[in-house]
């Protein structure tokens, strides 16, 4: 099996550098000419650019509370940078245009960079209540097929969890509570688990969370691209201990009533096709695919067609 290509990484990185110098440069420029202000922001930029490089490459090295915060300040920066990034391209191009005069706001100007920082805090604090207000959507599935029994399947459906450094194990209680409310026959969990890192979750006994998961059939996984970053290996050896199945390039039948088809993600270069993972199933019975990164689901509607 390949590694992961360096070449992409290292061009992202490289990228989002260069994005990060082109926002804080503007930030530079929009501050008013302060020692003190302009000594902050310098300070400002160097922690939140060097946070996500400690919390993904210190976290076998460094203390388990330090790592954990400077993934939480690196996550933060990442979306109020998103924001920042777009706002400073728009207001280039309104500057260069001159559709609206812009640039006083945009050079030493307190009252612009107030304003900027008033709207990204919004957005931020609307969003952050957002994310602790989930809302749960409910589907219903019909398929062409018999399910042995005749009774329904309920199946709780969830995936890129990311446990790790910056979602932790209170988080993930609130999860399984919201899962056991629903009362599953089956828990699929369509990758990316773990996050970078295994650590963290072995360190907060994430694995003891999952074993109090009540369903009839259990709980079935795939890799995720964050499996491969965290180790295949070490990712495998926790699902183990929580109880979790995993399945790559594999099929489980459940209780002879349907399949569960577990996907290797594409992280792996040689994984099966959904042709190679299908072709000896019973296709009387109803097939469930889980695939973490569902590149040319073409393939999986003609596997489908072919066996109706």
């Amino acid at each position: 099996m390949k590694g992961l290509s360096v070449l992409p990484i290292v061009t992202m990185v490289v990228v989002i550098l260069g994005a990060n110098y082109y926002v804080f440069y503007r930030l530079w420029q929009m501050m008013p000419p302060v020692v003190v202000g302009r000594v902050l922001l310098a300070g400002f930029a160097i922690v939140v650019m060097a946070a996500p490089f400690l919390g993904l490459l210190g976290g076998d090295v460094l203390p388990v509370s330090f790592t954990a915060a400077m993934s939480k300040v690196g996550t933060s920066w990442l979306i109020v940078f998103l924001y920042l990034l777009l706002f400073f391209l728009v207001a280039d191009v309104v500057r260069v245009t001159r559709i609206f005069p812009v640039a006083k706001y945009m050079y030493a100007n307190w009252a612009g960079l107030g304003v900027l920082f008033a709207g990204v805090l919004v957005l931020m604090l609307s969003g952050y209540f957002r994310y602790a207000h989930k809302d749960g959507v409910e589907l219903s599935l019909s398929v062409h097929k018999e399910l042995a029994g005749g009774a329904p399947l309920k199946i709780v459906a969830v995936s890129d969890l990311h446990l790790g450094y910056t979602i932790g194990r209170e988080e993930l209680d609130g999860w399984v509570k919201l899962i056991n409310d629903e009362q599953p026959d089956i828990v699929l969990i369509a990758g990316d688990i773990t996050d970078n890192n295994v650590r963290p979750l072995n360190e907060q006994a994430m694995a003891d969370a999952f074993r109090q998961i009540r369903t009839k059939y259990g709980i079935y996984t795939v890799f995720g691209n964050h499996e491969y970053i965290a180790g295949t290996a070490k990712a495998a050896a926790f699902f183990r201990s929580a109880g979790i199945t995993l399945l790559r390039d594999s099929a489980a039948l459940i209780d002879n009533r349907f399949y569960v088809i577990g996907r290797d993600d594409r992280s792996n270069p040689d994984r099966q096709s959904v042709a190679q993972l299908t072709t000896s199933l019973d296709h009387t019975k109803p097939l469930i695919l889980l695939d973490h990164q569902p590149y040319h689901l073409e393939e999986a509607a003609e596997i489908l067609r072919a066996h109706p």
